[in-house]
C-alpha cells in the first residue's frame, strides 16, 4: 500500500482536475497516466477514477471498462472497484454481471466501509430477476442503523414478494418521517401504486411538516399544514393554522399568512400570544412599522410573561436601533432583560441596553450596566465586551490598576477573541506603575474553560488499513471517500489526529473551506486558545495561506496587509474560488459581478468577462482593488470591513450618528448584528494570522 502511494503521487492534480470538471482533456490525460502504468497498482487507482468519473456523468457503459481494468491490480482498492462495477452493470442492464460483482461482496471485502450500500444494489439486482424474497431477506439483515436508501429498497422489495403491508408501512415512513432525504418522493411514488393503503395518520403528516420545516422548506410544509388545518378537529386547528401561517411567512407570503391568521380572532392565552407574534412579524416583514410596534403591545397587554413577547420585545429593539431611535431601543432592550431575566436572550438584550447607556454620554450607568452584565450573565457571549469597555472606562476614570485587571482577565481567558486583542494592545499603553496583582472579585465570576481545550499532537496509525486507504484515495482526488476511511479508523483508535489528516486532505485538493469547516466542529472553543494549546496543523488548517502569491501580489499592489486580506477572504468564501452567494456574489472576495465589471474597467483589465470573478487570480486583483477603495474612502479598516459588508450608504449613516470614541466603539455600534461579527471575526483573524506566520 506504501508503495502504491508513493507511486501515484503524481496522479492527484490530473485526478482532482477530471473530477472537478470531467472534460475531454482532462479524460485523456488520466486515461494516458492509467494505461502508462497499467501494470502497476497506480494504474489501478488511476482506472478507478476514471470509472468514478464517468459515474459521476450518469455514463455507466462508459465507466465499465475502466472499472474492469482496475480490478487486476486493486488490492486493498478492491471494495471501490467492485461497488462501482457491480453499480454500472445494473445501470446498463447487465443483471447477471451485476449480481456475479456483488454477490459476495462482504466476504470479498469484510473490511469495506460499502457493504451495506452494494448489498443495496445487490438487492436491487435480485429484483430485477425476480428474486423478491431474497432481496428482503438481505435487505432486513442491513436494516439498522435506519438509513432511507436500505427502507426504500425494502419497500420495493416487500412490494415485489407480495407484502403489501409492510411495503406501505415502510414508504410511509421514509416519506412522513424523512421528507427531505432523496428517496423521499420515489418512496410516495411507490405507495401510490400499492392496494388499500391506509390513510396516513395526523400524527405522521405532522411530523412530515414539522421536518421540512426544520429543514426550511417552507413552501412544502405550508402545504401540509393546510391540508391539516382543514382537516383538523377543532381543539387542533388553531395548531395547525398557526403552524401555516409561521410556513406562509417563512415562504414569503405574507399576504396569505395575514388572512390565516385572521381567522384565529378571539382565542385567548398562548394561541393569542402566538398569533399576535406572527402578525408582528408579518408587518415587519412588509415594512408596515405602525402595525408592528401595535401588534407588540397588544401582546404585551395581552400576555406579559409570554416567550412570544420575549422576542417580539427584541424585533422591537433592534427596528428602533436600525432606525436610529436610541431611546426606544434602550426601553426595549431593558424591558426584555426585566421581564424575562433569564430567557434565551437575556445576555444579549441586556448588554444591548447597557451599551445604549454609554453611548448616550451615561458613563455612571454603564460602569454599573458592564459590571451586571458580568456578575448575571458571566458564560455569556457578551462578556469580552464587557470586560473590554469597563475597562476603558476605568482608563478615562484614572483607575489603570483597575483597568489592567479587566484586561488581563479578557487576554487570559479569550486568547484570540476580537477584545482580547484589542485589550493587550491597551495595556502596552498604562502606566508602569498600574498595580497589576489588584483584585476584584467581580472577575472571579467569569467561568474557565469547561476543559483546558488543548489538544496533544498525534499521528495516525501507520499500519492501520483504512488510513493507509485513505491517503491512496487521496492521491486518486477521491477525498471524500478518503475522508470516511479516516473517521472509521479513528472511531476505531479514539486518537486526536483524525481532524488535522481530514483537513490535510481537504487541503491538498483545494478544498480549503471543507477543511476549515472539520477544524471548526472539532474544536468550536479555538479562538480562546493560546496557539501553543492546539498543533500548528489544527491552525494552519484554519487559517490556510492559499492562493498566497497572487494574494500577497495584488495586495502589496494595494497597499494591503495580505493577513487581512486572507482574512477578509476567510469570512467572505473560506478559500473557495467557486463560492457563489444568495445575492450572487461570486468567487474568493465575493464581488458582484456588476462591481467586478467596474473595477476591471478601473484597472483596464482587458478581454474581462463575469466568468473570470472564479479565477482566483483574477478576483484578487478586482478585490484587492476595491477593497482599497473602501479604505481610502473611510479612512480605516474598520470602516471600510463595515462597508464591504453592508454598503457604503450604510456605514456613512453610521458615521453620521454621534461621535465614536474610536473605531472599536463605532463597530461596537453598529446595529446590524452580522456586520458588526463581521468586521470583529476580520480583524480577529488577522491577528491570528500575524502569530501563525509573522512578516508576510
Amino acid at each position: 500500500m506504501r508503495q502504491a502511494f508513493v507511486a501515484s503521487t503524481s496522479l492527484r492534480p490530473m485526478a482532482q482536475q477530471l473530477l472537478q470538471d470531467r472534460s475531454q482533456p482532462a479524460y485523456a490525460g488520466v486515461n494516458a497516466y492509467a494505461r502508462s502504468h497499467a501494470k502497476e497498482d497506480a494504474g489501478a487507482l488511476a482506472f478507478l477514477v476514471l470509472g468514478y468519473a464517468h459515474v459521476l456523468d450518469r455514463d455507466f457503459a462508459k465507466a465499465i471498462d475502466p472499472l474492469n481494468r482496475a480490478k487486476v491490480h486493486a488490492g486493498d482498492l478492491g471494495d471501490y472497484v467492485d461497488y462501482y462495477l457491480g453499480n454500472s452493470y445494473l445501470q446498463t442492464g447487465h443483471t447477471a454481471e451485476a449480481l456475479a460483482t456483488l454477490a459476495d461482496f462482504g466476504k470479498t471485502h469484510p473490511d469495506s466501509l460499502l457493504i451495506r450500500d452494494a448489498e443495496v444494489h445487490h438487492a436491487d439486482a435480485l429484483l430485477l430477476e425476480g428474486q423478491s424474497a431474497g432481496a428482503v431477506t438481505l435487505l432486513e439483515q442491513i436494516r439498522t442503523p435506519v438509513r432511507s436508501d436500505v427502507e426504500f429498497a425494502l419497500g420495493r422489495a416487500y412490494a415485489a414478494s407480495g407484502q403489501t403491508a409492510k411495503a406501505a408501512e415502510t414508504l410511509a415512513n421514509i416519506y412522513y418521517t424523512m421528507p427531505t432525504s432523496v428517496e423521499a418522493d420515489a418512496a410516495y411514488a411507490e405507495l401510490k401504486k400499492l392496494p388499500s393503503v391506509p390513510h396516513p395518520t395526523v400524527a405522521q403528516r405532522k411530523t412530515r411538516a414539522d421536518s421540512l420545516m426544520t429543514k426550511h422548506r417552507y413552501a412544502e410544509a405550508a402545504d401540509e399544514y393546510r391540508s391539516l388545518a382543514n382537516e383538523a378537529s377543532p381543539s387542533d386547528r388553531s395548531a395547525m393554522q398557526l403552524a401555516l401561517a409561521d410556513a406562509l411567512h417563512r415562504s414569503g407570503k405574507n399576504h396569505d399568512a395575514k388572512l390565516v391568521l385572521a381567522l384565529l380572532g378571539g382565542e385567548g392565552g398562548e394561541v393569542n400570544a402566538h398569533r399576535l407574534y406572527l402578525l408582528g412579524q408579518v408587518a415587519w416583514a412588509t415594512n408596515d412599522n405602525d402595525t408592528f410596534y401595535r401588534t407588540v403591545n397588544e401582546l404585551r397587554q395581552a400576555d406579559p410573561t409570554s416567550p412570544w413577547l420575549e422576542q417580539a420585545l427584541l424585533s422591537a429593539a433592534n427596528l428602533h436601533l436600525v432606525h436610529h431611535e436610541y431611546d426606544q431601543a434602550l426601553d426595549a432592550f431593558r424591558e426584555a432583560q426585566q421581564r424575562f431575566p433569564t430567557g434565551a436572550r437575556a445576555s444579549y438584550v441586556h448588554w444591548k441596553a447597557a451599551w445604549l447607556t454609554l453611548r448616550q454620554g451615561r458613563n455612571d450607568d454603564a460602569r454599573k450596566a458592564f459590571e451586571e452584565q458580568i456578575a448575571l450573565y458571566p458564560s455569556g457571549a457578551e462578556t469580552p465586551a464587557a470586560l473590554y469597555w469597563r475597562a476603558r472606562l476605568a482608563e478615562e476614570d484614572n483607575q489603570p490598576a483597575m483597568a489592567r485587571a479587566f484586561y488581563q482577565k479578557l487576554s487570559d481567558r479569550y486568547r484570540n477573541y476580537y477584545y482580547a486583542e484589542l485589550a493587550r494592545d491597551r495595556m502596552k499603553h498604562l502606566p508602569a506603575s498600574a498595580d497589576a496583582t489588584a483584585q476584584y472579585p467581580l472577575l472571579d465570576r467569569v467561568p474557565p474553560l469547561e476543559n483546558s481545550g488543548k489538544v496533544p499532537d498525534s499521528e495516525p496509525p501507520a499500519d492501520e488499513l483504512h488510513v493507509q486507504k485513505a491517503q491512496l484515495l487521496g492521491n486518486g482526488g477521491l477525498v471524500d471517500f478518503a475522508v470516511r476511511e479516516l473517521q472509521a479508523a479513528a472511531a476505531t483508535d479514539g486518537g486526536t489526529w483524525a481532524p488535522a489528516e481530514e483537513a490535510q486532505l481537504y487541503d491538498q485538493t483545494g478544498h480549503y473551506d471543507q477543511a476549515i469547516e472539520v477544524m471548526k466542529h472539532s474544536t468550536p472553543n479555538y479562538f480562546a486558545l493560546d496557539i501553543p494549546d492546539l498543533p500548528r496543523k489544527y491552525w494552519e488548517a484554519l487559517f490556510p495561506k492559499a492562493f498566497w502569491n497572487d494574494l500577497k501580489r495584488h495586495s502589496a499592489a494595494n497597499g494591503l496587509d495580505p493577513y487581512l486580506v486572507a482574512s477578509l477572504i476567510r469570512q467572505e468564501s473560506e478559500f473557495n474560488p467557486n463560492a457563489v452567494s444568495r445575492a450572487n456574489a461570486v468567487g474568493l472576495m465575493q464581488l458582484l459581478p456588476k462591481t467586478g465589471k467596474l473595477v476591471a474597467k478601473e484597472v483596464k483589465l482587458k478581454r474581462y468577462t463575469a466568468s473570470q470573478l472564479y479565477t482566483p487570480s483574477v478576483n484578487l486583483q478586482l478585490g484587492t482593488k476595491y477593497f482599497r477603495g473602501m479604505v481610502d474612502k473611510f479612512g480605516g479598516f474598520e470602516y471600510a470591513l463595515a462597508a464591504y459588508n453592508a454598503g457604503s450608504d450604510r456605514v456613512e449613516e453610521w458615521l453620521g450618528q454621534g461621535k465614536y470614541r474610536d473605531p472599536q466603539e463605532f463597530v461596537e455600534s453598529i446595529p446590524f448584528t452580522e456586520t458588526r461579527e463581521y468586521v470583529q471575526a476580520i480583524l480577529r483573524n488577522a491577528s491570528v494570522y500575524k502569530q501563525l506566520y509573522g512578516t508576510p
